[in-house]
């Protein structure tokens, strides 16, 4: 009965991470919607888009008052699009398991904004195939700011990761154009990859490259054979960038050490 209630402190403190960032998720959806419109995120509150009537705080709990609701508005029973609980489901599930790795500590913080970052860069270059400076370049302010709150990495580790990060897509986008007389790598890609250095530093540059290239080819391929255009085909790069710093917080150093190990002799 002892080690029940032993364990209660950390069920509840786990459910509170996991409601608190399906809150979070539910700010982003204002993020992803209005950001790239160049609307106020405070101005006018919640409210449906088809009929314009503001949402009542009981119909805005995450991912339940969609359940409830049945994925439609009260009033106009307009649809509801299913990335709405889908971006607070993802949000709370990375915030649950972040503060399983390190608990209330400032680094679950830090890592936690840098994932609702990313969660809202990719789903705006889903919609537009455009990340906006505001996001990516206060990115990397902030980044760096923090570079001085974690013992994951030094000021200069999140500064050379800005700069090697955005060098490197640079430099690969100037090579694309110059060889095929076409913009390959937009200069929001490029950015993106400067805020994710200010977070991981050059290895997670590194570990983020190799798996965003590695999915984004396996998923470019798919999509290019689906649509039949070739390599004309389009397809934003953000997500796969995303994917790869967001697998680097959880698993990027075991596969250093891994690597290591097995090729390097260490």
């Amino acid at each position: 009965m002892n080690g029940d209630l032993d364990v209660m402190p950390g069920i509840i403190l786990q459910f509170g991470a996991l409601f608190c960032g399906c809150c979070i998720g539910s700010f982003l959806n204002v993020v992803i919607h209005r950001v790239p419109a160049k609307k106020s995120l405070v101005h006018p509150g919640s409210h449906c888009p088809q009929c314009g009537h503001s949402i009542m705080p009981y119909d805005n709990i995450p991912i339940l008052s969609y359940l409830l609701l049945g994925g439609k508005c009260r009033y106009c029973h307009a649809h509801i699009s299913m990335r709405y609980p889908m971006v607070e489901g993802l949000t709370g599930f990375l915030a649950l398991m972040l503060f399983r790795k390190y608990g209330l500590t400032p680094q679950c913080f830090i890592e936690f904004f840098f994932v609702s970052l990313l969660i809202a860069i990719t789903f705006i270059d889903l919609d537009t195939y455009l990340i906006p400076d505001v996001l990516s370049l206060t990115g990397i302010v902030v980044g760096l700011a923090l570079s001085f709150f974690t013992p994951r990495l030094t000021w200069l580790d999140s500064l050379l990761g800005v700069l090697v990060g955005g060098g490197i897509f640079y430099l690969i986008a100037i090579g694309y154009q110059y060889l095929r007389h076409q913009e390959g790598l937009g200069g929001g890609d490029i950015k993106l990859l400067g805020t994710i250095g200010a977070f991981v530093g050059i290895p997670g540059v590194v570990f983020t490259i190799l798996v965003a290239s590695l999915v984004g080819t396996s998923v470019g391929l798919v999509v290019m054979w689906r649509s039949k255009k070739g390599l004309t085909t389009m397809l934003p790069f953000g997500p796969f960038l995303s994917l790869g710093a967001v697998c680097h917080l959880f698993w990027g150093q075991s596969f250093f050490q891994w690597y290591m190990g097995n090729f390097l002799g260490g």
